[in-house]
């Protein structure tokens, strides 16, 4: 039967030999959760989803090309792709920031993606 001071050494143990990208992950995943957002990876095409993570690129659509804002979240299990049509910049939509975005999972070229989604920028927490 393992104890309380049991766990506590296991967590330790896991930190200690984990390296830092799996230990990211894990506490994105953890936050995401906590936060009601469904993981990326348990997302299915179709269906209405929230999902929380830090933006990991933001690519900006050339000048002579037509107006999009492509930004990969990704939540400690999976990439999602945010598109934004007919925006070539927003405020805030930088690498590294934490959103939470809301809409309907679609897939391009086998990757999951929501295009237009409602956004909220996260504040460090």
């Amino acid at each position: 039967m393992a104890t309380k001071g049991d766990s506590r050494w296991r967590r330790l143990v896991r930190k200690l030999t984990s390296d830092v990208e799996e230990l990211d992950a894990d506490d994105l995943s953890q936050k995401a959760e906590a936060s009601g957002a469904q993981r990326a990876c348990d997302c299915r095409s179709g269906e209405e989803v929230t999902v929380l993570g830090r933006l990991r690129t933001v690519e900006l659509s050339p000048k002579d090309a037509t107006a999009t804002l492509e930004a990969e979240l990704f939540d400690g299990t999976e990439g999602v792709t945010l598109v934004w049509l007919g925006r070539r910049r927003i405020p805030g939509i930088e690498p590294g920031r934490t959103v939470k975005a809301k809409g309907r999972i679609a897939v391009r070229d086998g990757h999951k993606v929501l295009y237009n989604p409602y956004y909220e920028l996260q504040t460090a927490t």
